[in-house]
């Protein structure tokens, strides 16, 4: 039996403990919170979308960064076996839009409280509100860890282990504890951490009207990001506007993909408000609704195209007379209303804090990581799992199953000896 320390008792660390625990090992998660999975109560809107149903093929292209390097993680330990893990605890489970997967109850504390009951059946000890303070590496392996004194009374406690797995997480949501502590446990082993970024997380746009369309949501729009050039994201979904931008599903993915450009500079956003139709099929529909209101002022002729909040904003953005006759519009002005209506832009000036981000770009260089074990080439018996790792995708539940697949492989590797 060797002993093994887990270092956050997120969703990456307390799988990783259980089967670490599994493997009949003697298991000990130092978690700085006062309760286990603080971030993961939260994800999903508290609803927690633990995976996807997809095919596991399709979660590669889902990755945004290194998806190659999780090959042998995510077909280890599948999305389906995650499922039946899940229900083998008595958390039962649903697929919904976009195969994406949540327990039945709709709350997210069911699949902690699982976890929580699996970690007490199997032994494993849990510290909460204790704090690493740094790892003991000697001769290229580590000895233990540190752990904080809080009452400034005494030195460090030194804890020895075996192998220790640092579950971290990043740095968004920062009031959920994670601060970044892995990072720089990395980097003090003489790990390289990638550039961070907040991923999965709102932007802001430039134009007056963002404030104007604040709080309503648009259900099946197309959109595209370009910078001037070319197309850098495409999707068709939900979205929000904000005070301040943009958020909802393809605006969230979209930031994992263009947040480095977009701190260098302005990108143009563009809704297809009508992604259903054709430009020639809507200009007959806008046709019909002026022929139905020919003696009507434009700005009561447009109600059924779109949403009461957006139709100032387009009527404005038409650079059509409000009080225009529609029978008065000419064709041109009409081409160049309905050009607007599948192609409304915004300009993206960046993105959103870690505070309000999902999750972190950027992380532990994979390229010192075993992929097939989660372990340092640099450091032996240090595994790493989940957020903390330079690994991330797009919405739907696949940035949990990083987070399961990696912690799976780390509870199964560490702690075991070399023949």
């Amino acid at each position: 039996m060797s002993n093994v320390i887990v270092i956050g008792g997120g969703a990456a660390g307390m799988m990783a403990a259980v089967f670490a625990a599994g493997n009949g090992h003697h298991v000990r998660i130092y978690e700085k919170n006062d309760r286990l999975g603080r971030k993961l109560f939260i994800t999903g809107k508290g609803r927690c979308n633990i995976t996807n149903a997809s095919e596991i093929e399709e979660f590669f292209p889902a990755v945004v960064s290194n998806p190659k390097f999780l090959y042998s993680a995510f077909y280890s330990f599948t999305n389906e076996q995650v499922i039946d893990f899940f229900e083998k605890l008595g958390v039962k489970t649903k697929v919904e839009r976009g195969n994406r997967v949540f327990p039945v109850s709709d709350h997210s504390s069911d699949v902690i409280g699982a976890l929580q009951r699996e970690l007490h059946r199997l032994g494993v000890q849990v510290f909460l509100c204790t704090e690493v303070k740094k790892m003991s590496v000697e001769d290229g392996e580590i000895k233990g860890v540190f752990l904080s004194d809080h009452t400034k009374k005494q030195k460090e406690e030194f804890v020895p282990a075996d192998a220790v797995i640092v579950a971290t997480g990043g740095v968004s949501y920062p009031s959920t504890g994670s601060t970044g502590d892995g990072f720089r446990f990395a980097k003090a082993c003489g790990h390289k951490v990638t550039e961070l970024f907040p991923a999965l997380v709102p932007m802001e746009v430039k134009e007056w009207y963002a404030k104007e369309l604040q709080g309503l949501s648009l259900r099946n729009v197309r959109i595209w990001i370009t910078d001037g050039k070319k197309r850098l994201y495409e999707e068709f979904g939900e979205m929000l506007f904000t005070h301040y931008g943009v958020t909802g599903p393809v605006i969230l993915s979209a930031s994992s993909v263009i947040g480095k450009r977009l701190k260098e500079k302005e990108l143009t956003l563009h809704i297809d408000l009508k992604p259903a139709l054709t430009e020639e099929q809507l200009d007959r529909r806008v046709l019909r609704e002026f022929e139905t209101n020919h003696n009507r002022q434009f700005k009561n002729a447009v109600d059924s195209l779109f949403p009461s909040k957006l139709k100032p904003v387009m009527t404005e953005l038409s650079e059509i007379e409000e009080e225009k006759k529609v029978n008065e519009i000419t064709k041109e002005e009409r081409m160049r209303f309905v050009h607007l209506i599948k192609d409304f832009q915004m300009t993206l000036t960046g993105l959103r804090s870690y505070s309000e981000a999902i999750i972190t770009k950027g992380g532990v260089s994979v390229k010192e990581i075993c992929p097939g074990t989660m372990e340092s080439k640099i450091v032996k018996n240090l595994f790493f799992a989940g957020e903390v790792l330079d690994l991330d995708a797009v919405t739907g539940g696949y940035n949990l199953q990083i987070a399961w697949s990696t912690a799976y492989l780390a509870g199964i590797n560490a702690g075991e000896k070399d023949e």
